[in-house]
């Protein structure tokens, strides 16, 4: 006694499962390294585009002397959680951007200058600018600081 139906069935599973394992394996390796570049003369290289849209970057000219965004949770930089030096407070800060470097700021109003920081990085964890302001204090008020 032959069961054509639960045959069917196992084979259709068998496809479905095959489809699946195809799909993934033409998925990029999440895991993978970009392989070296050998270095050429720097007027001759591609220029290569950040991977971030423009609207999206931080803006670093334009009239804009750094930009600003809150964190409201613990910021843990290779594995290790930041706090400030002068009072331990290790949440609810206010990164400021001013170039390359990245202040973290808190509550209390210590400013600290974070080594670990810098503009990509500043990039990669902020959204698009929603506000301007002509100072620093004017933005801490909008941020609640």
């Amino acid at each position: 006694m032959f069961k054509r139906r639960d045959n069917r069935e196992w084979r259709e599973t068998q496809r479905a499962a095959q489809g699946m394992m195809a799909w993934a394996q033409r998925q990029p390796d999440p895991n993978a390294r970009p392989e070296p570049v050998p270095a050429t003369d720097p007027a001759s290289s591609p220029v290569v585009d950040d991977f971030l849209p423009p609207d999206l970057l931080s803006a670093s000219q334009g009239g804009v002397t750094g930009i600003m965004m809150p964190w409201k949770g613990p910021l843990v930089i290779e594995g290790e959680v930041r706090e400030c030096p002068q009072c331990g407070a290790y949440r609810d800060v206010v990164l400021l951007a001013m170039g390359d470097r990245v202040w973290r700021r808190c509550r209390e109003g210590h400013e600290t200058l974070d080594p670990v920081l810098d503009g990509a990085w500043f990039n990669r964890h902020s959204g698009p600018m929603a506000h301007r302001f002509d100072s620093l204090d004017d933005g801490l008020r909008h941020l609640g600081h």
